[in-house]
């Protein structure tokens, strides 16, 4: 059943008396909540304003259903799968902690708002704030994201909040959100996953604009998930403080027809519609990223790149008139805010000087300073002191404030590191292991992290574009090096135009029994990434040469250079002879390089002072 706006969704409004508001709305009185203390700067909220909903108290926020629903309510079986994950490593873990990032600043701000806290504001304020939710309330209209129906028995109906903020600009901007983690598999959702860009493939991009002297340029789509079409049958409240004419609350909901923020399978559904658009017009989604698309006029040769993660998009390429064109076809289908040059993509800040380019997340480092009250500290020069190496606690429980307080510090650092400071990856990584059950001294070396970042906080990941320097890979591994299960800790990382797009420190999965065989487990990791590079690269037109990768140990490089076996090395997992292969079909080629010269040094040992400052100004090239 489809309602005409000047029908539907009528706000609210302090102004207005109960009896008046039940003439209007056609709804009986319902007695009234007691009273709320207002927020910092409100007024209390009368007596007199009467609360419709008669739902129980809203749940607190979503994503913290959604990691219970993953880890369990917090208890010693929540602890005990936090501590596998910790173990495990990998995405599902690095994820768990992202979760626990700080995202938001440290007062109160209107991101922490209900619809109640906004009730309590003086009068002007209130009405500006009514308005941004009714402008909220005409977009769901127009993308006709529901229809109004009567309630149906039997089925679950999912509750919804509003949430705020304020603009860079100043606008006030109110957000529907359904409460998403009380949906059910199987009835509600089934498949969620929704493919986003990587970070590396992002860097990767940038450093051929450097090379290649491509135009950039950026859009930003609005309210994209509204887009989504939804195949599930979902039913949701209707929104708090708005009231469909004639049609009581506990009687009629809203019946979903496109995704709304907030729902389980929303990027999904906005991912298959945006898919189909780009097919559309013409570009072809690469196999080596999803969130990577091109379009190649085979007349001309003239190609434009598309790199979009979720509402985001950058268009690139090496005529600018082209890269307009397809990116004005782009808004036409989809309402998108022009950002002209690309100065910002994923909270990160870009910058171009000539032919380089510039990475940093300054902005996001000063909001982690202050939340963790290290903005005064006294800055270090290494990440971690020199020859430290954190043991596990001897407590079989953790504590949970502590255990809450530290993984919010790493997930913190993590998103950092993975973004553009590998410059931490090493202390990061080893610090995180301990997110599980962490104790007072992890705690404090966590921060110990901070004070480093203190003295380097303006440092910026650099693409040369002048230099001209092509692929190249470095790998190392620390033999034995965590006292707590003798597994050896691997890094490697590759450059483009002089500036690092990709690294990785990690413990290795099972104990290697010498140097060379853990230095041999390395190469093969490094030589999998090579060989993705060279499927990206030779999707986006170019050929590749092998890829020199640089390793220093002689026996490692023996062995993956040539198909021999030997009585202590015969054991080695077959597995990790696949980059005897990757050398033999010329994807790379492997060189020794002296460890004193070896940067990635700085990825698998906690250095001191000299030799970290010298490799990290040899392997990362910052510009302050």
């Amino acid at each position: 059943m489809k309602i005409h706006l000047q029908n539907f969704l009528l706000p609210v409004s302090r102004s207005l008396s109960r009896e008046r508001v039940s003439r209007l709305l056609y709804l009986p009185l319902v007695k009234s909540r007691p009273r709320r203390q207002a927020i910092p700067g409100g007024v209390p909220v009368p007596d007199s304003v009467p609360y419709f909903s008669s739902e129980e108290e809203d749940s607190e926020s979503g994503s913290e259903g959604e990691v219970d629903d993953a880890l369990g309510s917090p208890s010693s079986s929540g602890d005990e799968k936090v501590a596998r994950l910790s173990w495990e490593g990998g995405v599902a873990f690095f994820d768990f902690l992202i979760s626990k990032a700080i995202v938001t600043p440290k007062e109160k701000g209107p991101k922490e708002w209900t619809y109640r806290d906004v009730m309590g504001l003086p009068a002007g304020q209130l009405e500006e704030w009514r308005g941004a939710c009714q402008c909220e309330i005409e977009t769901l209209l127009k993308r006709n994201v529901f229809d109004i129906v009567e309630r149906p028995s039997g089925r679950r109906v999912i509750k919804n909040r509003w949430v705020f903020d304020i603009k860079p600009d100043g606008r006030k901007r109110a957000r529907l959100i359904a409460k998403g983690f009380s949906q059910v598999e199987g009835m509600d959702f089934d498949q969620i996953f929704s493919p986003v860009v990587c970070f590396e493939t992002m860097r990767l991009i940038l450093a051929l604009a450097a090379l290649e002297g491509w135009y950039t340029s950026g859009l930003d789509v609005r309210n994209a998930y509204l887009y989504g079409e939804l195949d599930e049958e979902i039913y949701m409240e209707q929104p708090e403080g708005f009231h469909a004419k004639g049609m009581e609350r506990e009687k009629h909901v809203l019946r979903l027809r496109r995704a709304l923020y907030g729902l389980k399978q929303a990027g999904l559904a906005w991912w298959r519609v945006l898919k189909k658009s780009m097919e559309e017009l013409g570009f072809v989604n690469l196999d080596s990223d999803a969130g990577l698309f091109m379009c190649l006029d085979e007349a001309s040769q003239i190609f434009v790149i598309a790199v979009v993660y979720v509402d985001d998009a950058i268009f690139l390429g090496p005529k600018k008139p082209a890269v307009d064109t397809m990116k004005q076809r782009f808004m036409k289908r989809w309402e998108s805010r022009d950002l002209g040059e690309l100065m910002e993509f994923l909270h990160m800040r870009i910058g171009c000087a000539g032919q380089s380019i510039f990475l940093d997340q300054a902005q996001y480092l000063q909001t982690i300073l202050e939340r963790c009250g290290m903005q005064n500290a006294k800055a270090v020069p290494t990440p971690l002191p020199a020859g430290y190496a954190p043991t596990k606690s001897l407590d079989k429980a953790a504590n949970p404030e502590l255990q809450s307080r530290y993984q919010t510090v790493i997930g913190s650092l993590l998103y950092l590191m993975l973004g553009t400071r590998p410059d931490i990856s090493f202390a990061v990584t080893k610090m995180a292991q301990f997110a599980a059950n962490p104790t007072e001294d992890h705690l404090k070396h966590a921060l110990y992290i901070c004070r480093y970042l203190i003295g380097t906080p303006n440092y910026h990941l650099t693409y040369n574009g002048a230099a001209g320097q092509g692929l190249n890979a470095c790998t190392d591994s620390d033999w034995a090096s965590d006292v707590n299960t003798r597994r050896s800790t691997l890094g490697y990382f590759i450059k483009l135009a002089g500036g690092l797009i990709s690294w990785t420190t990690k413990a290795q999965k099972t104990v290697a029994l010498s140097s060379t065989e853990a230095e041999y487990m390395a190469l093969s990791d490094c030589s999998r990434q090579v060989v993705w590079m060279h499927t990206l690269m030779g999707e986006l037109g170019y050929s590749l040469k092998p890829i020199p990768i640089c390793g220093d140990n002689q026996g490692s490089i023996f062995i993956a250079s040539n198909p021999v076996t030997e009585r202590r090395s015969k054991h080695i997992d077959i597995r990790y002879h696949y980059v005897r292969e990757i050398i033999s079909q010329g994807y790379a080629r492997v060189f020794f390089i002296n460890g004193d010269n070896n940067p990635v040094d700085m990825f698998t040992k906690n250095l001191g002072s000299v030799k970290f400052l010298k490799f990290r100004e040899l392997g990362l090239e910052f510009l302050e």
